[in-house]
């Protein structure tokens, strides 16, 4: 991945900005994970924005902005090898950072809650790109497995300690 990959995106979110009437600056940083995987990250400068301007790209509970990012993810990678793809997060305001650590958390305590109880955590209120990052964060604990339920906008991360009974569990809401 180069630095021609890097400026079409910054590029990309620039001209997606301009047709939606905002005038911000963007920048992008390639930034790796706990887990070693890289992303790039492109950042919509908030100092030019009105609070209000804000508001429309963040969306309630960040939908607007992980729309934003399911395009330049989808958008950006057509006609790539998968070799050549490259993962970006866009960021405003600090959001993705902080819903970032807010996700580890919700993944501590999902394992937790699974490995005490023998059973099945049940996680609503995720979206899919938030179901995925649980799913690798949640790769990372030992004795557990990971998979989801249900359909959307109602689908649930489901956490549980290997080879549980899926019969038995109690099935507890986070």
């Amino acid at each position: 991945m180069g630095e021609q990959q890097d400026k079409g995106g910054i590029q990309w979110l620039s001209q997606l900005l301009e047709h939606q009437g905002v005038q911000a600056n963007v920048t992008g940083e390639h930034v790796a994970d706990d887990l070693g995987d890289s992303s790039f990250w492109l950042t919509i400068e908030d100092s030019s924005l009105t609070q209000t301007q804000i508001d429309g790209l963040l969306g309630d509970r960040g939908r607007v902005l992980d729309a934003i990012q399911y395009l330049a993810n989808t958008v950006l990678n057509i006609g790539k090898e998968p070799q050549e793809q490259q993962s970006y997060t866009i960021e405003l305001q600090g959001y993705r950072q902080k819903r970032q650590d807010e996700l580890k958390a919700i993944a501590e305590k999902a394992a937790s809650a699974a490995l005490a109880s023998g059973g099945e955590h049940e996680v609503a209120d995720l979206s899919s790109a938030e179901r995925r990052q649980m799913h690798t964060l949640l790769k990372a604990h030992g004795g557990l497995e990971t998979f989801s339920r249900g359909r959307e906008p109602d689908r649930r991360l489901v956490v549980r300690p290997l080879g549980s009974d899926p019969e038995s569990s109690g099935v507890v809401d986070a």
